[in-house]
């Protein structure tokens, strides 16, 4: 590339690939977070072909979401210091790597080893991905272009158990993960033809400790999240984990602060607009994942639909999402993102309340209604929200913002996660009047009353958004008329 082009915006080679460079890039966002929740489903058939109990097979979730979390932040303040699309592609290999060795195991150490080794490669992807956007796409396509991106990231998330289901039913639970392979390559040698040389880096050292720190401290703080679902909040050693995982975090933030060139620099949440972007993107994705959790029980355990048919309502939430995020992103660029996430929650609020409202008796076309209304909420929010968090930052803090960002949002997954069966089964515990970890037969009365508070819970989450976001479009209107006043 010329030594004049300073920019990939001045570069008319990579404008005119740009979008090609965005199909490679949501390939492998889509099977990345895919991964995240396809698994669930297979759960039943890894552990009675590996011969493992429910709780052991539980680590090849927990396994790979630990992984992706500890070193996500690592990744993208490495991508800033050499190549943000030299770290992608080096990712894009190992998930690769790590996926064909996952269809391959055949002991529980082996699949949570090859778990490991995919979430390594998917972190370095998914650290780098936004950043890699925001420095190609001109500001007139961003909000987009990283709504694509955004639409990507829910759909690989929320429609996993629907395609893994078809996958196990029909090839058997080792292609979950060989379905990557023929994909990755296609992915891979697209990126390896389009992909352009790294312009920015930045001169800084790697921050061992808190490196460390941070690894440590999400290790003990998701594993206590993550557990608690099977043993619950009360468990010695599950308090035990999450007070060990704050202090950790604690010493994390107190070691950063002090140092030149930090792991996490904690110079971007001084800015209010990026700080409370991230914020409203972890509510989202924590209330998106309570419905997540509850929704199936519902549909088949409730309604008694087939999971075919459980399946094909759940994905009226991506399939309309899919639609609406990059219509989101292309209206962002034109009118501003602060007015469409305000919208966007507040539709999200309406939905959630609305499935609060769901009973045994409910009409399957209500149910269809507020899934579509909940994927439209989530797409209009989505996209504005990331265009919103990429633009605060420097070019060469964009990788570091990148990783923050898709941090933010695996910790709304696995906290909405906690939140909904937590939620769930305590208020199921108490009216049963004993422990209780799953549906009572003949008692779906309990179980709703579960539901409904976890809905409203999770319509609350989604209101305390919508008046940051409402507090946040107040004061970008209150600079654009004390402009128009200076001017």
């Amino acid at each position: 590339m010329p030594s004049s082009v300073k920019t990939y915006q001045d570069d008319p080679a990579v404008q005119s690939k740009r979008w090609v460079i965005l199909i490679v890039l949501n390939l492998f966002t889509f099977m990345s977070t895919l991964d995240g929740s396809i698994v669930n489903i297979a759960l039943p058939s890894i552990s009675k072909n590996l011969h493992l109990a429910i709780a052991e097979s539980e680590w090849v979730v927990t396994g790979y979401m630990l992984t992706i979390c500890a070193l996500i932040l690592f990744f993208g303040k490495l991508g800033d210091m050499f190549g943000k699309i030299k770290l992608f592609k080096l990712g894009c290999v190992i998930f690769i790597a790590g996926s064909l060795l996952c269809g391959l195991s055949q002991s529980l150490f082996s699949l949570v080893a090859s778990r490991v080794v995919q979430a390594v490669g998917a972190s370095m992807t998914m650290s780098t991905n936004q950043g890699i956007i925001t420095e190609i796409f001109p500001a007139t396509e961003r909000g987009r272009a990283l709504g694509l991106i955004g639409t990507f990231v829910s759909l690989g998330s929320i429609a996993g158990p629907s395609i893994g289901g078809f996958i196990v039913s029909g090839l058997g639970w080792p292609y979950i993960f060989w379905v990557n392979v023929p994909i990755g390559l296609i992915a891979i040698i697209l990126g390896w033809l389009f992909l352009p040389r790294d312009l920015i880096k930045t001169r800084a050292k790697l921050d061992i400790p808190g490196s460390l720190l941070f690894a440590a401290s999400i290790v003990f703080i998701f594993a206590g999240l993550l557990l608690s679902q099977q043993t619950g909040f009360r468990d010695p050693r599950i308090i035990a984990a999450l007070i060990g995982g704050v202090i950790l975090f604690s010493i994390f933030l107190f070691v950063e602060s002090r140092k030149k060139d930090p792991m996490m620099q904690l110079e971007l949440f001084k800015n209010p607009l990026f700080s409370l972007s991230i914020f409203c993107g972890f509510l989202v994705f924590a209330s998106n994942f309570c419905f997540n959790i509850v929704s199936p029980f519902y549909t088949q355990d409730i309604l008694h639909l087939t999971p075919s048919e459980s399946g094909l309502v759940l994905m009226l939430f991506p399939i309309t999402m899919v639609v609406v995020a990059p219509l989101s992103g292309a209206l962002s660029d034109k009118i501003g993102s602060e007015l469409l996430t305000f919208i966007g929650l507040l539709l999200m609020v309406a939905a959630q309340i609305g499935l609060a409202s769901l009973h045994q008796g409910s009409a399957v076309a209500l149910v269809c209604m507020l899934t579509a209304m909940l994927g439209i909420s989530s797409g209009l929010f989505q996209s504005p929200n990331n265009s919103l968090v990429m633009s605060t930052v420097k070019r060469t803090q964009l990788g570091i913002a990148g990783s923050i960002n898709a941090l933010v949002r695996n910790v709304g997954m696995v906290v909405g996660i906690s939140i909904a069966t937590s939620t769930l089964f305590g208020v199921m515990s108490h009216e049963a009047g004993r422990r209780v970890t799953a549906l009572i037969l003949n008692r779906p009365d309990i179980f709703i009353d579960g539901m409904h508070v976890v809905f409203i819970g999770s319509a609350g989450i989604c209101l305390l958004g919508a008046v940051l976001t409402g507090w946040r479009l107040f004061q970008a209107r209150k600079r654009k008329g004390q402009t128009r006043q200076t001017v």
